[in-house]
């Protein structure tokens, strides 16, 4: 009954988070452990006048780039490239040219595939320039491809190649380009391909690119940018693109999870790499260094002991997808606002985690 009691102060402690923050319209959270026999999905709020349903498909914004770094993976582990393969190997000229131009020197040629995955390829971000265009001039609208030269006639590279842990959806951007023509069809059509019917995710898409096997009775849930339902901006789709355009219910992305941690998509090998060959990430985040599209938990004494180590993704939106070794737990939901982040995590590692530490040694006394 313990792990009923668990589920329970989980479950109120979430709510409570989503309703005394005005800003959260809809939340969501799935707890689940095989081990520990623990197995929640809940929602809390509404979508225009709609309750909130946890069979809802969610865009769980940045989380989707561990779906990039996944794809990555598979084509590391089919020998069709390497982590430190120059990009240019396979982007076009009319990317590369000037791509990365750092005090009056072209560092273009020196940008590998694991700067890509681990952000320190120097480049800048052009995301946020652009989602704010969008956001104020409804007629704005620009590809991807568009995006990232946009990118190099507007914007200043901030380091050389390796040099600098910088968080940009322009080196996922890049990313999804290298899929492209390895693959040679579209990232949408490839991560169906590769992750999405080999998994059977049946309600799986990527939004505003492709739709699911089966529709889903319930509409999606909303996403908040300072009052803005950030899903209604005309065109906001187009920058998603391989660095966060997954969208699917909670139960579909523990699927993913699981296959992932139980070596069923990439080689263990592969995935240690891509947890391990990894760089802080300074501050804000000073708590976590990054991976391969992995946010990796830093263990502090007594503030953040050791068993309290997790691994996963983060989404800008209040977002987390989270595997936790002692306990064998993936916890993942959102707070769907653009200002939860932060205390997303922190309830992430307080309400959730911390219980599920505390039951855990209890079954080992």
């Amino acid at each position: 009954m313990k792990h009923l009691n668990i589920q329970e102060n989980i479950e109120k402690a979430f709510r409570k988070q989503a309703q005394n923050d005005k800003r959260v319209r809809n939340a969501y959270l799935l707890v689940h452990s095989d081990s520990l026999g623990v197995d929640m999905n809940v929602a809390e709020g509404s979508t225009g006048g709609i309750p909130a349903n946890p069979e809802q498909p969610l865009h769980l914004a940045s989380v989707g780039k561990l779906f990039t770094a996944t794809l990555i993976g598979i084509l590391h582990d089919q020998r069709k490239l390497d982590f430190k393969d120059p990009i240019h190997k396979y982007l076009n000229k009319d990317i590369m040219e000037g791509l990365h131009v750092y005090k009056g020197r072209d560092y273009s040629a020196d940008i590998r595939i694991r700067h890509l995955l681990m952000q320190t390829s120097g480049l800048a971000d052009v995301f946020y320039h652009l989602w704010e265009k969008m956001r104020k001039d409804p007629g704005f609208s620009i590809q991807t491809k568009e995006a990232v030269m946009w990118g190099k006639a507007n914007l200043k590279p901030v380091a050389p190649p390796g040099k600098k842990h910088h968080y940009t959806d322009t080196n996922y951007y890049l990313l999804g380009f290298i899929i492209e023509k390895i693959k040679g069809m579209k990232f949408h059509e490839a991560m169906h391909q590769a992750i999405f019917d080999p998994l059977g995710m049946e309600h799986v898409f990527c939004y505003g690119y492709s739709k699911p096997k089966k529709a889903s009775p319930y509409p999606m849930a909303g996403l908040y940018f300072k009052n803005t339902n950030f899903l209604s901006v005309e065109g906001v789709h187009q920058i998603d693109h391989a660095g966060g355009s997954i969208t699917a219910p909670l139960r579909e992305y523990l699927k993913f999870m699981k296959a992932l941690v139980n070596g069923k998509i990439i080689k263990k090998q592969t995935l240690d790499t891509m947890l391990n060959n990894d760089v802080s990430m300074g501050f804000p985040s000073i708590g976590f260094n990054y991976g391969y599209a992995i946010w990796k938990m830093k263990t502090i004494p007594v503030l953040m002991p050791k068993k309290t180590a997790s691994w996963g993704c983060v989404g800008v939106t209040g977002a987390f997808m989270f595997y936790h070794p002692l306990t064998d737990s993936f916890i993942i939901g959102s707070f769907n606002d653009f200002a939860c982040r932060g205390k997303a995590l922190d309830f992430m590692a307080r309400k959730v985690i911390k219980p599920l530490v505390n039951l855990k040694e209890k079954q080992l006394r």
